[in-house]
């Protein structure tokens, strides 16, 4: 046959990645079609490649006898010696068929099914190597547009991107270098369809398995990503070492690594936070960029929380038509309310539950700001504070006891000194305060207990028999008068 078969089965095994035992076996399938439609069967058939496979052979099989009744399977002892001298009657003999003996017809028709069984050999081939390669990134190039889908060439194949998967920020022109994801491998009728996405939230996830090296070795994990396409998108982090900074693997030394993402996504804004288990420190991290004061869950059931922000930050934390929040939302899976501390006291919800919520915010502020250490309060000099330690004096409690005068004793300070420190724990007199209520509230309350014990005891009026207290002049009931200094006296008697 051709004598150019090799060089063409090594053509399509390179163009359209089919291997060369499909390719042989889809041309032995072409002659034994071209062989039926000639012969009317193909049983006794037979195709043979040389050893190189470079040349291909069909051979009709025929049985020797002695008289033919059928031409296509058997031949006369005569016409046999013809091709073997040897041969004998009952004997079987090979002989090959001359393609150009196949009428026009026949190689038509058997040319048409090696194309689709080729056809379908190549969509088998590469639906195999790309239905494992579904969540991969892959990189093309613009090809055409139709409809709004893009149209890239991959290489051995060509992908879409549809419109709806696209950023809407992006726009592309011929040529242009295209990452996308493997979306999805579908086969049509037409081929095999590789649908690309760049709006998939596992796209974002790819681009920060390449950039942050952390987080493809696993040392920072992905714990969560919420994306509005074009706009913005969260990232919740984890580190699974104490020594490495989730956040700042992923942003890079002077933001390096998060630069070359948001070049990727076309300046898309991308929050990178750290996941927390505590859904209170999460929400607060998750409403980034804004600064949350504090979140209080309003019903754990329902998931349901509220973040209490500055007034200056609620504009921040909602984020331009709510996106923010609502990104937010999805990310940490509650219904966070965002108010200001304004909004929080006029929310219309019981007072008791309102009672126990400003509580409970006010004991998360107290306990913030709570310090007990000279060397913690705002102002106070590092050598000041040194020179009070070294002389005993650490606690706050210690020092507000003392006036200037006894300070500027000390040396080292100075009475200019003694008067800023004087000054210092001015400003800072809540601290001062909280400390010396604690005698005037027990006092109040032992008084309180004496007043109690007082009121426990009470008499009866001899008449009518109504409770009456100590002091009392005439009866509330029946009006009689009282004498208690006459009834003592009575009894003492």
């Amino acid at each position: 046959m051709a004598t150019g078969l090799a060089d063409a089965v090594r053509a399509l095994v390179q163009d359209r990645g089919i291997s060369e035992e499909l390719i042989h076996k889809t041309i032995e399938d072409f002659l034994l079609a071209a062989y039926k439609k000639k012969f009317g069967t193909m049983e006794n058939a037979v195709v043979r490649f040389s050893e190189d496979g470079s040349d291909v052979s069909i051979f009709s099989k025929k049985k020797i006898v002695d008289e033919v009744t059928n031409p296509v399977t058997e031949i006369s002892l005569a016409e046999a010696l013809e091709y073997n001298t040897e041969c004998e009657i009952g004997d079987e003999l090979l002989i090959e068929i001359d393609p150009k003996e196949f009428d026009r017809v026949a190689v038509q028709s058997a040319k048409q099914k090696a194309r689709q069984t080729l056809r379908e050999i190549q969509k088998d081939t590469l639906f195999s190597e790309f239905k494992d390669k579904v969540g991969e990134m892959i990189i093309g190039y613009y090809q055409r547009e139709r409809n709004g889908n893009i149209y890239v060439d991959l290489g051995k194949l060509e992908g879409i991107l549809p419109k709806k998967f696209q950023s809407p920020r992006e726009i592309y022109r011929p040529h242009d270098r295209i990452k996308a994801l493997i979306y999805e491998v579908n086969k049509t009728s037409s081929g095999l369809q590789i649908v690309l996405s760049r709006t998939h939230t596992d796209f974002v996830k790819k681009i920060f398995e390449l950039e942050v090296p952390e987080i493809y070795d696993g040392t920072v994990e992905i714990f969560k990503i919420v994306r509005e396409p074009g706009y913005r998108t969260k990232i919740a982090v984890y580190s699974n070492r104490d020594d490495v900074d989730p956040v700042g693997a992923c942003v890079g030394i002077k933001g390096v690594r998060i630069q070359a993402i948001v070049r990727e996504l076309e300046g898309e804004k991308i929050d990178i936070l750290k996941y927390d288990t505590d859904p209170r420190v999460f929400i607060k991290n998750a409403l980034s960029p804004a600064e949350v004061e504090t979140v209080i869950i309003m019903d754990e059931a329902k998931k349901q929380a509220l973040a209490v922000v500055d007034e200056n930050q609620l504009s921040l934390a909602i984020g331009k038509q709510g996106l923010n929040v609502r990104l937010a939302n999805r990310l940490v899976d509650w219904t966070i309310d965002v108010k200001t501390r304004t909004q929080f006291e006029e929310m219309d919800i019981s007072a008791e539950k309102k009672k126990a919520l400003s509580s409970l915010f006010t004991d998360i502020k107290e306990e913030e700001e709570e310090i007990t250490k000279i060397s913690e309060l705002p102002g106070i000099s590092e050598r000041l504070a040194e020179i009070l330690r070294q002389n005993g004096i650490e606690l706050i409690e210690t020092l507000v006891s003392m006036d200037p005068e006894e300070l500027s004793q000390i040396e080292g300070i100075t009475l200019q000194d003694a008067e800023t420190i004087q000054s210092i724990i001015n400003e800072n007199v809540e601290i001062v305060v909280e400390e010396e209520e604690e005698s005037p509230e027990g006092e109040i309350e032992e008084i309180e207990t004496i007043e109690t014990e007082e009121e426990e005891e009470a008499y009866e009026c001899p008449e009518c028999g109504t409770p009456i207290k100590l002091g009392m002049t005439t009866c509330p009931n029946c009006h009689v008068g009282l004498s208690f200094e006459i009834e003592e006296e009575e009894e003492e008697s």
